[in-house]
């Protein structure tokens, strides 16, 4: 049997990218995924599309989860289709990178709003559909949380707060069987990062990381999944860097 057969589970931003592979790993795994969208229907049918025509179970579901009106659509939307949630992946957040002199309080709120925010909303409006026996979050942080970059304070600052988060978050669910982890990539390669594709930054990050190259959207899934399953019932309140033996 799959690892994740009869499980629910919601991936924030799963349109494309890291989102979208963790998608189609845990519908792989046999659960039956809601494919979360802000702005990108297309690209979150195409994901539910490919996890159909490989046998399993999905549904593409637009909420921007910095707005909590659409977050309780969201979930609504998951329990109307399949009943109740076990996992959820905190996957959706964005980088605007700028130095000092350029953060406004826009700069601040509108990374700070979905990234550590909207998480938390979610996180908080999820919980109430989890069943007794618990279940599993996965909130997907950043290297630059442990190790910040210039230019990257805003940014950095959120992931190091999804990380607190996670510890915190760990010891209040405990107690109701909901495990809680965070997952931190360093650079994969993405729509997102296409920009940094072949630069200085790219190959010098390359250079730094013990395994010899960047990552790809399936080497996050897979830990993802892992973590969704009961092969890491006994992990909780664990930040994990994915990031090729980097330590950012």
């Amino acid at each position: 049997m799959s690892k994740l057969s009869g499980k629910v589970a919601i991936v924030t931003g799963a349109s494309k990218g890291i989102g979208a592979s963790i998608a189609e790993h845990l519908a792989a795994e046999g659960a039956s995924v809601v494919v979360n969208y802000s702005s990108s229907k297309s690209g979150a049918d195409a994901v539910v599309e490919r996890i159909t025509k490989a046998g399993g179970k999905a549904i593409a579901v637009g909420a921007n989860v910095a707005k909590p009106e659409e977050i309780a659509k969201l979930i609504s939307e998951t329990v109307k289709a399949y009943g109740k949630i076990n996992v959820l992946v905190n996957n959706a957040g964005i980088y605007d990178f700028a130095p000092l002199e350029a953060i406004t309080p826009e700069h601040f709120h509108k990374q700070f709003d979905l990234n550590v925010l909207g998480l938390l909303l979610t996180t908080q409006a999820a919980v109430k559909e989890f069943p007794e026996e618990g279940g599993s979050i996965i909130n997907i942080s950043s290297v630059v949380g442990k190790s910040a970059q210039p230019n990257a304070a805003v940014y950095s600052a959120t992931k190091g707060a999804v990380d607190a988060v996670t510890l915190s978050l760990a010891r209040e669910l405990g107690p109701k069987k909901i495990r809680v982890n965070s997952v931190s990539p360093g650079l994969v390669e993405t729509e997102g990062t296409a920009g940094f594709m072949g630069s200085d930054f790219h190959k010098t990050i390359e250079a730094q990381t013990p395994l010899g190259r960047i990552g790809q959207p399936d080497d996050i899934g897979k830990v993802v999944a892992f973590f969704a399953s009961d092969d890491s019932t006994w992990i909780s309140g664990e930040a994990v860097l994915v990031a090729g033996g980097s330590r950012g």
